[in-house]
């Protein structure tokens, strides 16, 4: 019986580090390397053009770390990370990350990973997640300071400072920035658990603001409230948001 055979890709922005993975590769040849990257925004391509079965995948890289890229990718290939930093151990396992390499590792670790990746990729449907879970446990509870969105083979970053509001579009979210609108496959409600509850607001079911963009609250003639934003957006407030909105702008 023939052995099944199996494609990779290397992703970390050290090359002595790629080289490693490289060699330990090398004594397998049931694996093939389909290309090496040594930053996120290469990886995110190379994954969606090449598809390989197993990603080795480093954490912490320039322009876009392992989270971000995983984040991207629909469907997902089985990953075992590798990284220096072993507090993200947790998190890979949450993005179910088959296993996790802290370096610098020995031969039989990464023998161990590699058996386990293969266990998965043999059971013939590997567990791949959506982008929309991996949104809410990707990066734990790291401090978000910018949200990722691809469009196509387009991958724009979207620093919470430019983010006027967001809004619910069934399984996706608007994220409205004083250029242009965003969509991006997320709920507002994994959103919303991730950003800074001092500085954003959920004002109703399908509104989210940035605080600092609010200029007053306003009462319609059905006695409804609207907020109007500094560019003159006016978003609906429902009667929850409008006394979260109270009790934390202070007011009595």
């Amino acid at each position: 019986m023939t052995e099944r055979t199996y494609t990779a890709l290397i992703v970390d922005d050290e090359d002595l580090a790629r080289a490693v993975v490289r060699e330990h590769l090398a004594a397998h040849p049931e694996f093939t390397v389909l290309a090496e990257c040594a930053n996120g925004f290469d990886a995110v391509k190379a994954v969606s053009e090449r598809k390989p079965d197993l990603v080795f995948l480093d954490i912490q890289m320039p322009k876009l770390d392992g989270f971000e890229v995983l984040e991207l990718l629909d469907p997902q290939p089985v990953v075992i990370f590798v990284t220096a930093y072993d507090q993200h151990a947790l998190r890979a396992f949450d993005v179910h990350a088959v296993d996790y390499l802290l370096k610098p590792f020995a031969a039989d670790r990464f023998e161990e990973a590699l058996q386990r990746a293969k266990a998965r990729l043999d059971q013939g449907s590997p567990t791949r997640l959506h982008a929309t879970e991996l949104s809410g446990s990707a990066r734990g509870d790291w401090p978000l300071d910018r949200i990722v969105v691809k469009d196509g083979a387009k991958v724009t970053l979207i620093p919470l400072a430019k983010l006027d509001y967001v809004q619910a579009q069934d399984d996706y979210v608007l994220l409205k920035t004083p250029e242009k609108g965003h969509l991006k496959q997320q709920t507002l409600a994994s959103l919303e658990q991730r950003l800074d509850p001092k500085r954003f607001l959920r004002i109703h079911r399908s509104f989210i603001i940035q605080l600092d963009r609010l200029v007053r609250l306003e009462q319609t003639e059905t006695e409804s409230w609207v907020a109007v934003l500094q560019d003159g957006t006016r978003l609906p407030v429902s009667k929850s948001g409008y006394a979260r909105l109270r009790e934390t702008l202070g007011q009595d």
